[in-house]
């Protein structure tokens, strides 16, 4: 693990944005695993800017959203979608037919979840995966429970995590009560990671993902265990 540290939360996304930047110049048809929230903005602004001055490029670039919420469609304004059609797609020079994500609003949510991996690996797989900290240790929306899913699959948003999400939505009984995730295995077998994560408040989670056991109630945790993975962080940990 090589773990660096960002002055606060705007360079933190400079400095995210370099680290993509530089993996798309070494590979340009990179297949890129993408995160939603607020850590990644400053990153999504700046690999704009660096697009925008023709420094990169993502015209050859593949890239898959780590998960969607059940029920809303692509154009509902808290879609993970519409996040990314905001933030990132429609600032770049991504082509569509590159770009990727859970469909939250299909009838058929198993046969949505063994489309989405069976995209992911004919696509070669996750060259670079770009992951966010969720406060109770989730990963994509992989929460703490007795096992870990490997495949794409539907899973129920633990209380806190609905607590976290209400803030995007007129109350907590709007937020989804479920969600499609990319599994832990697509996660882990990405040739690289990038963990971002900001805030005091994620202190005390960032310390037990990665100086506590590796345990599914950490779901976090499992990242020790990959063997190339990068930290960018603005909280200084102590063991």
């Amino acid at each position: 693990m090589e773990l660096i540290y960002a002055p606060d939360n705007s360079s933190l996304g400079q400095m995210a944005a370099r680290w993509v930047a530089r993996e798309i110049l070494l590979c340009p048809n990179l297949v890129l695993g993408l995160p939603t929230g607020s850590t990644p903005i400053g990153m999504y602004h700046y690999l704009t800017r660096l697009t925008q001055e023709g420094i990169i490029s993502f015209n050859q670039t593949r890239t898959f959203n780590l998960d969607e919420y059940v029920g809303l469609t692509a154009d509902h304004p808290q879609s993970y979608a519409f996040f990314m059609r905001e933030h990132f797609w429609s600032k770049v020079d991504l082509r569509k037919r590159n770009m990727d994500i859970p469909r939250g609003a299909v009838s058929n949510l198993a046969a949505e979840c063994l489309r989405y991996d069976d995209a992911i690996q004919r696509a070669g797989g996750i060259g670079v995966q770009i992951l966010g900290l969720g406060p109770n240790g989730h990963i994509g929306f992989n929460e703490p429970s007795h096992n870990m899913e490997i495949h794409t699959h539907v899973v129920d948003l633990s209380a806190e995590t609905i607590q976290a999400n209400t803030r995007f939505f007129p109350d907590s009984g709007a937020v989804p009560r479920q969600a499609i995730t990319m599994g832990v295995g697509s996660i882990m077998r990405a040739q690289k990671i990038l963990l971002l994560v900001s805030g005091e408040s994620k202190r005390d989670i960032l310390t037990k993902t990665f100086y506590g056991p590796v345990s599914t109630e950490v779901p976090s945790s499992i990242l020790q265990l990959h063997g190339d993975l990068t930290v960018l962080t603005d909280i200084k940990l102590l063991k």
